[in-house]
């Protein structure tokens, strides 16, 4: 890949993009199902509806669709069970994505600056980026609760660019899904997908980004600091 992209800031998707957390959630999920009475989901299922946050997680998990929405009273009840469980189960199975260490090295020695943009609520994603020794690498942490609106919608990404003191142009957004393709060109961001995360069973490739990256690493090779 010959193309440079001109940055200040990197903001970085956590599920599927830093660390691959399916068993965390599927073993979550599975003890929510069991306290319904309803039969456990493999854990490529449960993968395959993770992306825009717990509570659609939920409504996915007991609909069985991508664009299921559950009983108010049902899915309130699911989501308090799912949510303690998964205080419990947050860290224990995840696995570190190749490459992410040296990539988020390779950024920060760049000058470049970094935050974590995620749709997990904030009580998650901050003890799971201490638990995997990632959160030094970042000014800050941006759960999926910390504002009123959540990936797809650009603000979450607009946000963290202006706590940085970048502006669109000189950011770049890197992601798993969809939702953050979506937002990040809706953001007016350059746009990286690593194709090994959770795109709700839909290849990457046909995607509206700048560069799919093989890793982290790869990504960091893609941008240099502008001046």
């Amino acid at each position: 890949m010959s193309a440079s992209f001109a940055a200040q800031a990197v903001l970085i998707d956590l599920d599927g993009t830093l660390l691959d957390t399916a068993a965390d959630l599927a073993a979550a999920v599975n003890l929510m199902q069991a306290d319904l009475g309803r039969e456990p989901l493999p854990e490529r299922q449960v993968s395959e509806y993770v992306g825009r946050g717990s509570e659609v997680l939920v409504h996915r998990v007991l609909t069985g669709r991508a664009d299921g929405r559950a009983d108010p009273t049902e899915h309130a009840r699911a989501l308090s069970i799912f949510l303690g469980h998964y205080a419990q189960t947050n860290g224990q199975h995840s696995a570190l994505y190749a490459g992410v260490r040296e990539g988020l090295e390779a950024m920060r020695a760049a000058g470049l600056r970094l935050a974590c943009v995620t749709n997990k609520p904030q009580a998650f994603a901050d003890p799971l980026l201490a638990r995997r020794d990632l959160a030094r690498y970042f000014e800050f942490i941006q759960g999926g609760d910390a504002l009123p609106h959540k990936k797809p919608d650009p603000r979450p990404l607009l946000h963290a660019a202006a706590r940085l003191g970048a502006s669109p142009s000189t950011t770049v957004a890197i992601g798993d899904s969809l939702n953050d393709a979506i937002a990040a060109r809706a953001a007016g961001m350059s746009v990286f997908i690593v194709p090994y995360g959770y795109n709700e069973g839909a290849p990457v490739q046909a995607l509206d980004v700048d560069a799919i990256v093989d890793s982290l690493s790869e990504a960091a090779d893609l941008i240099h600091l502008s001046r």
